[in-house]
């Protein structure tokens, strides 16, 4: 029986789907430092202290805010579905049914991500009451993010030895 989530597992599992999807997280990822050295800010996705926060938006001038506004709202969407779908694909391909478990903190990463670059927009945009949002979905999108980039490598390895066996 074909249902929907195993098309879907197939079609992320696929090698041409996998490479594909890791050219667009590589250029993404080459995309927002190019943004970020052309107008000479640093991106708050990483930060979670709400201090830290206030003040980076504080010191960044109309222009930057508007890039920093633009790039989330345009790469920092694609961003989580490429790398999201990447290492949830690796996952399931390295090691079949428990798999579906080990891709689940990429796949968990995906709306954890797209709900913090909503409370970033927010917040450029003035709106502070979006702050509380922005504490709690950025530790937990970076350690979904990390979770699932270390279990990739980990089946990269494993893919790539029994590919050699």
């Amino acid at each position: 029986m074909n249902t929907p989530f195993l098309s879907s597992q197939s079609f992320l599992t696929n090698k041409r789907t996998l490479w594909t999807l890791f050219v667009i997280t590589l250029l993404l990822t080459v995309s927002f430092g190019v943004v970020m050295q052309i107008w000479d800010f640093m991106l708050i996705d990483e930060m979670f202290n709400a201090d830290q926060i206030n003040n980076h938006i504080i010191s960044m001038t109309v222009a930057q805010k508007q890039a920093h506004i633009w790039t989330t709202a345009t790469l920092d969407v694609l961003y989580p579905l490429a790398y999201g779908g990447l290492f949830a694909g690796i996952a399931l391909k390295a090691f079949g049914k428990s798999g579906l478990w080990l891709a689940l903190p990429s796949l968990l990463c995906i709306p954890v991500d797209l709900t913090e670059g909503y409370a970033q927009v927010m917040l450029l945009t003035g709106n502070a009451e979006f702050m509380s949002l922005k504490t709690i979905t950025t530790p937990l999108k970076l350690a979904l993010f990390i979770t699932g980039l270390a279990i990739a490598i980990v089946g990269l390895i494993k893919l790539y030895k029994a590919s050699k066996a």
